[in-house]
């Protein structure tokens, strides 16, 4: 059973690929700030973090599950069986939603804000079962997990860790899996959270569709 990731993110290919699982990665054309701006004015009050990871975990794997049924009908493997799988994370802290910096400006406000201090990963999970060569059921859930950073990070340290490059375009400005994990003391929650994918939690998803964890087990170590 193939499972196809509805992302880029090199951190998300490697988690899985860890698990022993080898995704086909399609990357969504999905505008991130319009889908949750539209959502915030249909509500009429600003998201919340979990909705926010939620909704745009939904809008990537259903992006690519259109993309997917093309795939199908063309290769003619419309009697497969599929998974879909969006993801999308925030790291919150002061009840204020942080997502990708972007800019080397933005990413030291955001250290300087969270140097010593602990705040949020939300990692939100979308999975599209598609059978026959169509879209069925669907399940979601949001993972979260408390980072705690060190207090003892010195503008030197902060200098060269942006100069890298790394946390610009990472929500929350910082990894664990790479050169930002010597920085964070202390994570409560699942770890692969905080990378942008909960293995459990996704595990959870594919059984509650009524598949096996090992059917994914692609990669030869698994």
């Amino acid at each position: 059973m193939r499972l196809y990731l509805a992302s880029t993110s090199p951190a998300r290919l490697t988690l899985l690929r860890a698990a022993g699982i080898e995704p086909v990665t399609i990357a969504p054309g999905v505008d991130e700030h319009e889908v949750a701006a539209d959502a915030a004015r249909t509500l009429g009050v600003p998201l919340t973090p979990r909705h926010t990871v939620e909704l745009l975990a939904r809008a990537k794997a259903e992006d690519v599950s259109r993309a997917i049924v093309a795939l199908d009908a063309e290769a003619g493997d419309g009697d497969d069986v599929h998974l879909v799988l969006g993801g999308d994370s925030v790291f919150v802290i002061d009840d204020v939603i942080y997502g990708k910096p972007h800019t080397a400006e933005k990413a030291r406000q955001r250290w300087e804000l969270q140097r010593g201090r602990t705040g949020q990963l939300y990692s939100g999970h979308w999975l599209i079962e598609h059978r026959a060569g169509v879209p069925g059921r669907a399940v979601g859930a949001v993972a979260v997990a408390d980072v705690t950073f060190a207090d003892d990070i010195d503008d030197a340290e902060l200098d060269a860790y942006i100069a890298t490059g790394e946390p610009l375009f990472v929500a929350g400005a910082f990894t664990i899996d790479s050169l930002g994990a010597p920085f964070i003391t202390r994570i409560e929650g699942d770890p692969s959270t905080v990378v942008g994918l909960s293995l459990p939690t996704l595990r959870r998803l594919v059984v509650s569709l009524g598949h096996s964890w090992p059917s994914l087990w692609n990669r030869p170590n698994a």
